[in-house]
């Protein structure tokens, strides 16, 4: 009896420790694998996929995180810059503590939400509730205050129900981020100082560098634009990865991330509603403002999901492999990545690994 104690005591330990080795966090700066060879990942490797990221891309600042630390790093991690549609995925976030509190009802419709635009809704569009907005499926075909979205592949106006029919329209977002400070009564920014930057002791984040913009003529729902730094950018990366967990605090609930990472529109249907994402490289489905990768034979990157902007900005999480990266390329040096070439980078990071 005292022998079986003994191996179940043992078995325990052993577990706990593993459990402890695979959560781990970075401080108020990140540590470094001290020998990231010894950990699936070879210097042979690592050193073809820098060469990579120099020759073929315009990629300024890149991280790659396993278990918790670095394991490989490229450019200058620790600039601000410009993260682009990367926003979106962030204000997911922080709408999961008010759905759990119920000071956001995602059934509630525009209608009922009292929202109206420059040019007005019709009846059919004020149908479309939050859940719609932030799974891009809102049936609205408004232009957006600002650009760089597939409106161009809209359907005609009024055409389709809300929640049939998947475009990625910047009105969308642009919308839930005004509903979304309007429910809460607080400012998105704050809310990132509040949830984010502050929980996950993110080394860069400037709360003066943070503004909106858009053109009020077209649209009155600004685009809510954030500056972040590489290094940042893999925490919430991590936070994504422990299910909202960060230490012993849970900044956001467990349940949310895993709702807004399920599926909510497949590759097949993005790619029939915009042909242009059949040519990207990986299929990619749609939860709420996080894109999905899907349809790919590699084990890595089963269950993976990304968060996109344009230029280069991503922040990519590889559950199956405990790994994030997160890459970005600023803006104010004119350089741009194409898609193609992002999704490129998504696939070689884990390339790399050997699969400890």
């Amino acid at each position: 009896m005292r022998k079986a104690l003994l191996i179940i005591c043992s078995l325990t330990f052993h577990l706990s420790s593993c459990q402890s080795e695979a959560q781990t966090y970075p401080d108020e700066t990140w540590s470094r694998a001290e020998n990231p060879e010894a950990t699936a990942w070879p210097d042979t490797n690592r050193t073809n996929f820098k060469r990579y990221i120099i020759d073929s891309t315009n990629i300024t600042g890149l991280v790659l995180v396993h278990k918790g630390q670095i394991v490989l790093e490229y450019g200058n991690i620790s600039e601000n810059s410009y993260i682009a549609s990367c926003r979106k995925s962030i204000l997911a976030l922080l709408y999961g503590k008010y759905v759990e509190n119920g000071t956001i009802d995602l059934d509630k419709t525009l209608e009922e939400l009292n929202i109206n635009d420059v040019t007005e809704l019709l009846p059919e569009e004020k149908k479309a509730t939050i859940k719609n907005l932030i799974a891009a499926r809102s049936g609205v075909y408004l232009r957006g205050s600002n650009g760089g979205d597939f409106r161009r592949f809209a359907p005609e106006r009024g055409s389709v129900a809300p929640g049939t029919h998947w475009l990625y329209n910047n009105w969308d977002f642009n919308a839930a981020g005004y509903i979304f400070e309007q429910e809460t009564q607080s400012n998105i920014y704050d809310e990132i100082e509040v949830q984010l930057a502050k929980p996950l002791q993110m080394q860069d984040w400037d709360r003066t560098l943070q503004k909106k913009s858009g053109n009020n003529d077209i649209s009155k729902f600004p685009a809510y634009h954030m500056w972040f730094s590489t290094r940042d950018m893999a925490r919430i990366g991590l936070l994504m990865l422990r299910n909202g967990k960060w230490k012993e605090s849970q900044p956001i609930p467990k349940d949310w991330v895993r709702e807004i990472t399920k599926q909510r529109t497949s590759y097949s249907e993005a790619q029939k509603s915009v042909p242009l994402l059949k040519e990207d490289g990986l299929d990619l489905g749609y939860g709420y403002m996080w894109w999905l990768i899907e349809n790919s034979n590699d084990p890595r990157l089963k269950n993976a999901y990304s968060a996109q902007g344009a230029l280069g900005q991503n922040i990519t999480v590889y559950p199956e492999i405990d790994v994030v990266l997160a890459f970005k390329t600023n803006s104010v040096y004119r350089r741009r990545n194409s898609i193609q070439t992002q999704m490129k980078l998504i696939k070689k990071a884990v390339e790399i690994y050997n699969g400890q």
